[in-house]
């Protein structure tokens, strides 16, 4: 018997209310700097990115940090768009069903920790204390 009879998959708001929650359980250093990023959260990643970053298949996104890392800017810097963070649904969805070994929300927490870690320049170790979702 299957059992996503009558169940429907988690929605883009679902995914954006995960991806606030991991924000909002950041160090407090980060989680306000954090609050100032863009969040987008759609299906799939247009196709001019996939085209641009050359990849081949939409499901082999499922996030991408699209601004200045904090370690680049200066306050000469002209300001001609916002940082955002994107989160790809479809692609979160099939890696999760794919891996079964975390919950949804670990997976969405963990690429969310992944693309403010290019925002906020941190290193290996850095998003290892942050990001413990393997444990």
């Amino acid at each position: 018997m299957n059992d996503w009879l009558g169940r429907a998959a988690p929605d883009l708001e679902t995914i954006e209310q995960m991806a606030l929650a991991t924000i909002g359980e950041l160090p407090p250093q980060f989680a306000e700097p954090a609050r100032s990023i863009i969040l987008r959260v759609e299906d799939f990643a247009p196709d001019d990115v996939l085209d641009e970053m050359s990849i081949e298949s939409p499901f082999d996104l499922t996030g991408l940090y699209d601004g200045i890392p904090m370690t680049e800017k200066s306050v000469m810097d002209v300001v001609d768009r916002p940082d955002v963070i994107w989160l790809f649904r479809r692609p979160i969805l099939d890696e999760w069903a794919e891996r079964g070994d975390v919950s949804l929300g670990q997976l969405v927490a963990h690429v969310m920790v992944h693309e403010l870690a290019h925002h906020f320049g941190w290193s290996d170790e850095e998003i290892a204390e942050i990001d413990r979702w393997w444990e």
